[in-house]
């Protein structure tokens, strides 16, 4: 029978976008790159996108200086184990986990990122807003292609960068395996993550999106944002210009996102953020799997 102090995990997502949850209040428990990904393996492990740490601020060496702002810091980990600034849909599971856990109640907090402190507000009615900063819009023009087809794309910068293009189809993004070609290739050095969007309706589009190096994902925060974003500057609705905040309904194949911009720039996600499960790891498998 196994010594070893097992170690608590939730199970969550936001639009299908999952992650595991790992409560360490105190730091201690060592997540490297290897235990991170055996726990997001979809066969071997739990299973999801990305793993959430959750560190208190004060007691993690790259959260310290944020702890006055916020109590809680999102130790983010992508499914294979590298470190990412932030998560748009992460930081809602995040806030979710708080609010179960009794950390937190419904109304604002702060919680503190690799991407500097994020705003969020928990709704009586369930889902949560996250303050996703402001977009930039390089200059200029890109392409994107699918097959013989090809569209002008807005060129949008979320802290990640993002190609949108809209579409007559969403079956025009063909199957998404592989990352469709842009031009001019100078507009991407790294890469970039493709949006394909059709109308709905009034101030309400869909998308597709080809995230760089995942493929096809069931949501992408960012994406969402630059597609709010791109929407606004076709339909004339840029609040910059206009002085009124805009807000744009996104639906993505896991479900349906928010978004807001506001005269300054600001941008706004709001979302649901479902806790599925909880449980206990075993540490001795953990211990296994990761030497």
């Amino acid at each position: 029978m196994s010594t070893r102090t097992p170690i608590a995990f939730l199970k969550g997502h936001g639009t299908e976008n999952d992650f595991v949850i790992v409560p360490d209040p105190d730091n201690v428990i060592d997540l490297s790159p290897a235990a991170v990904a055996a726990l997001c393996d979809r066969r071997a492990g739990i299973g999801g996108d990305g793993l959430l740490h959750v560190v208190r601020s004060a007691a993690h060496p790259e959260a310290k200086d944020m702890a006055a702002e916020a109590e809680w810091f999102m130790d983010y980990r992508n499914g294979d184990g590298s470190i990412a600034e932030m998560c748009g849909n992460g930081v809602r599971v995040f806030a979710r986990y708080l609010q179960h856990a009794g950390h937190t109640t419904e109304g604002d907090l702060a919680i503190a990122t690799r991407g500097g402190v994020k705003t969020v507000h928990i709704a009586k009615d369930g889902d949560v807003t996250v303050g996703m900063g402001k977009a930039r819009l390089p200059e200029g023009d890109v392409k994107v292609s699918v097959g013989e087809r090809s569209w002008p794309a807005h060129n949008v910068n979320m802290g990640n960068p993002h190609a949108v293009a809209f579409v007559d189809d969403l079956a025009h993004a063909g199957d998404l395996y592989s990352p469709p070609p842009f031009s001019p290739a100078s507009a991407y050095p790294d890469g970039v993550n493709v949006e394909f969007v059709v109308d709905r309706g009034p101030r309400h589009v869909a998308l597709r999106v080809h995230e760089r190096g995942s493929g096809e994902t069931r949501s992408c925060g960012t994406g969402a944002c630059a597609v709010a974003v791109a929407t606004a500057r076709r339909d004339g609705t840029d609040p910059a210009v206009t002085g009124a905040p805009v807000t744009y309904t996104v639906d993505v194949p896991g479900g349906t996102l928010v978004i807001t911009e506001r005269p300054d720039g600001e941008i706004e996600m709001t979302g649901p953020a479902v806790i599925v499960a909880e449980g206990e790891l075993d540490a001795d498998w953990l211990e296994t799997v990761v030497r």
